[in-house]
């Protein structure tokens, strides 16, 4: 599997989202239970049919898109296949010299808005970003390789990762979180998701209580084949430094107030580019106690 997934690390990116919207669609032809899941996600947060559906192949693309991501020679840099935008609301949270959370849902193409910031300001504030290791070792063993990259440090989600990521913050360092993601029974509080209650992490509250840290929003926008021919470039990361009042909100630790926020600004920002969101991504679900209890769980 290791050498059929570097092949595919080879291949043009063009051919790699044909072959994603061949997989997405057959994903969602093939199991009822995600296609109800994404549909019913979908519709929640006001989709059209039209997007709904386009939804379906942006998320095959979002999976095979990875074996380029992940396959990419260290010493090849991304250069001026991603393009910024806004990227002084990035850069001046930099130039504060504290601590930065980078917050980045399930859109689009987040696996390159951490590769982008570490070429950007990883020599200067490296990003620690949390991810659990993969049951199948040949997968876990790519991910270790594709995470762990100059400016780049993959921390497993233990709470030893939690530490760490604690850790870098109070040295002025950079850390990743993804805010959608369901935590563990006994991390989050129940607040509206696109009007239906999601369980929703209460750690970056507390991050940003103890550490003062800024917060910025990226979102990594995967371009079709005629805006790359238009651009020049195959991603476009858009930045949002948190607004004022939410990081004053969130530097008082209060759980409840924070996450609804924190969910607020996410919903702004699916709705920029909604056919990019992982519709299909189980966000409702009861959290589960055997996730990030303990440093055993990353083996």
């Amino acid at each position: 599997m290791v050498r059929v997934f570097f092949f595919l690390s080879r291949w043009p990116l063009s051919l790699l989202h044909a072959l994603g919207l061949c997989m997405g669609w057959l994903a969602y032809a093939l199991s009822p239970s995600y296609r109800r899941r994404l549909n019913e996600h979908a519709r929640q947060a006001g989709l059209s049919l039209g997007q709904r559906l386009r939804a379906v192949g942006q998320a095959g693309r979002m999976v095979a898109e990875l074996p380029r991501l992940w396959g990419r020679p260290r010493e090849q840099a991304l250069g001026d296949r991603v393009q910024w935008r806004q990227v002084e609301q990035l850069d001046q949270a930099v130039l504060e010299g504290k601590g930065i959370i980078i917050l980045t849902p399930h859109l689009g193409c987040f696996e390159i808005v951490a590769q982008g910031y570490a070429e950007r300001h990883g020599a200067l504030k490296p990003i620690t970003a949390l991810y659990r290791p993969s049951r199948q070792a040949w997968l876990a063993d790519v991910m270790v390789h594709a995470r762990n990259r100059p400016g780049m440090v993959a921390s497993p989600a233990t709470l030893a990762g939690v530490r760490q990521m604690l850790r870098a913050l109070k040295q002025g360092h950079t850390v990743g979180i993804l805010p959608d993601q369901v935590p563990p029974e006994g991390m989050g509080v129940w607040a509206p998701f696109f009007g239906r209650p999601a369980y929703t992490m209460t750690m970056l509250a507390k991050l940003v209580a103890q550490t003062g840290c800024a917060v910025v929003m990226l979102r990594g926008e995967r371009l079709s084949g005629a805006q790359r021919r238009h651009l020049g470039c195959d991603y476009v990361i858009h930045a949002r430094r948190m607004p004022a009042d939410i990081e004053a909100l969130l530097r008082q630790g209060e759980a409840e107030p924070s996450a609804v926020a924190i969910n607020q600004l996410q919903q702004e920002m699916i709705m920029q580019c909604p056919e990019q969101y992982l519709w299909g991504y189980n966000r409702y679900k009861n959290p589960r106690a055997d996730i990030l209890t303990s440093d055993k769980s990353a083996s």
